[in-house]
């Protein structure tokens, strides 16, 4: 009968049957399921932060509930009309790369509708949908005067950026957002709902810290510890790069007081602006608990700014103030490397080499970053002490530098070419570090591109405790294989040509498993 519907309508059997996976979820009672060429599916695809993630699935399906997760589940992974499509879930749509969070020629699970924020301030619990981002996080929290530890730009998704890890104005008081999450809602790949805490399913817990949602299910709520807070002191400062010295010399000296002065925040970067037609550096500072221009703050607060933003004001305010320019096309290279002035130096010179090769033959408009964040050991202590998760910066016994490298282009075009281009920049950003004896090997997921191996930066312990969970909570590896976004624990150590026999988990020595055969698993 397909095959005569298809030939009837006019289409390829296999997009009859995509189509058909579509009415499927409909007929599972599922009252949002947008189309093509309908103004509501094209809001939703222009509503992902970076063009290169705005792709054309048959349908997007929006559940507005754990009970409506459980349907689209079920008829993705079980139903007969759906067997050969593939699907992609997006909760926020700011991760970068095309395939992460949408899919050509498959179905997305949009959670976007799933975005209640409540609050329960006798247990200090904030239950978050996965849906949300963190201005509806801080705009439900702020006016009682209670908040979490999440994301320092509002258009940033929760579920990305807590299972990805998730660094915060607070991490150096409380670890990273993910360490605050007290309990994860998960539906799993047969439909079931779980919890994972520290005492139910804590194995799920501490791999979804950090290890991704990918590789598990749809998590549809996180149980966040709240906690009261006043207004924050802080903002954003221009400089010269003329100060590029003088920045980098305070910026190594902050990352050693942090154990010092732990209620600070500061972030750097030199950005090309189109407006400016030249680098200029940029800092985000911060005060957690609303002290203004404390003395740890005293060395950056000597260089001559061009013009400040700072001032006391709400944490979702500040946050409202680090949003970047949407309507490009981004391409991301992270790495982290030892607190030392020398590597620093060297990746500033780089990247304004890179700048000045790109501006020298393609269009003034594009946009670049070259970030920096603390990473000292105390983040990671915080982390063992609220339970541990699975990225791995407890084997890291140094104080260290986060780097986020990136360009912002408008065509797809300009895309092909700078991808390459800016990896190569960011691979001899690390053979500098590594010359020194100062690259640390540890990427920060929620920075990665495509081509990065996030997860087995993370340790061959961590790495077996992600592959253990997938394999116990997704054991046919529906999340591996159906569902292709993402960083998977299949992938991890494949490289590029990914030549050795492994089974759906990355096992290696197993023979593959693909979504052909997934009734055998």
């Amino acid at each position: 009968m397909l095959k005569v519907a298809a030939i009837l309508l006019g289409l390829p059997a296999a997009l009859a049957q995509n189509s058909t996976c579509c009415q499927a979820l409909q007929g599972a009672g599922l009252a949002h399921v947008l189309y093509p060429n309908s103004t509501e599916y094209s809001n939703r695809t222009e509503s992902y932060w970076s063009v290169s993630a705005q792709l054309s699935p048959y349908c997007i399906v929006q559940p507005t509930c754990t009970s409506d997760v459980v349907k689209v589940v079920n008829t993705l992974v079980a139903g007969a009309s759906c067997s050969s499509t593939k699907f992609a879930v997006r909760s926020g749509g700011h991760t970068v790369w095309a395939g992460s969070n949408n899919i050509n020629d498959g179905v997305t699970v949009d959670l976007g509708l799933m975005k209640d924020v409540s609050l329960d301030k006798n247990a200090s619990v904030a239950s978050i949908g996965p849906g949300a981002r963190w201005m509806n996080v801080y705009a439900a929290l702020d006016p009682d005067g209670w908040t979490v530890p999440g994301g320092r730009a509002g258009s940033v998704g929760v579920a990305g950026f807590l299972t990805g890890g998730g660094n915060s104005f607070f991490t150096a008081r409380k670890g990273f957002a993910c360490d605050n999450v007290k309990n994860f809602e998960l539906v799993t790949a047969n439909g079931e709902v779980v919890n994972a805490n520290a005492d139910e399913n804590p194995d799920l817990w501490q791999a979804l810290k950090g290890g991704s949602a990918a590789n598990f299910g749809i998590v549809t709520r996180f149980d966040m510890f709240a906690f009261q807070t006043g207004n924050l002191w802080g903002g954003t400062a221009t400089y010269n790069k003329s100060a590029t010295a003088e920045q980098i010399a305070a910026y190594v000296k902050w990352t050693d007081n942090i154990n010092n002065y732990p209620d600070g925040s500061s972030i750097i970067f030199w950005s090309y602006l189109p407006a400016m037609a030249d680098i200029v550096i940029l800092a985000a500072y911060e005060d957690t608990q609303g002290d203004e221009a404390p003395v740890g703050f005293d060395d950056f607060m000597a260089i001559p700014r061009i013009a400040d933003t700072l001032r006391i004001d709400s944490h979702k305010a500040l946050t409202d103030e680090l949003e970047q320019a949407t309507g490009y096309r981004d391409i991301w290279f992270t790495m982290t490397f030892a607190n030392d002035a020398e590597i620093f130096t060297k990746i500033v010179e780089l990247n304004e080499a890179f700048v000045n090769e790109w501006k020298a033959t393609n269009d003034p408009d594009f946009i670049t970053q070259c970030m920096f964040q603390s990473i000292p050991t105390v983040f990671s202590m915080h982390s063992v002490e609220r339970g541990g998760n699975v990225m791995g910066l407890d084997a890291v016994d140094r104080n260290a530098i986060m780097l986020l490298f990136n360009i912002a282009v408008k065509t797809a075009d300009e895309e092909a070419v700078a991808r390459p281009l800016l990896r190569s920049y960011g691979e001899q950003m690390q053979e500098f570090a590594a010359s020194k004896d100062g690259l640390v090997d540890w990427q920060f997921m929620n920075y990665a591109d495509a081509y990065q191996d996030p997860l087995a930066s993370y340790g061959s312990d961590n790495v077996e405790k992600i592959r253990a969970a997938a394999r116990k909570f997704d054991p046919k590896g529906v999340f591996q294989t159906k569902a292709p976004g993402g960083f998977k624990i299949s992938r991890v150590g494949t490289g590029a040509a990914g030549v050795e026999e492994r089974d759906m988990f990355g096992n290696v020595g197993a023979e593959p498993k693909t979504a052909a055969n997934l009734s055998d698993a």
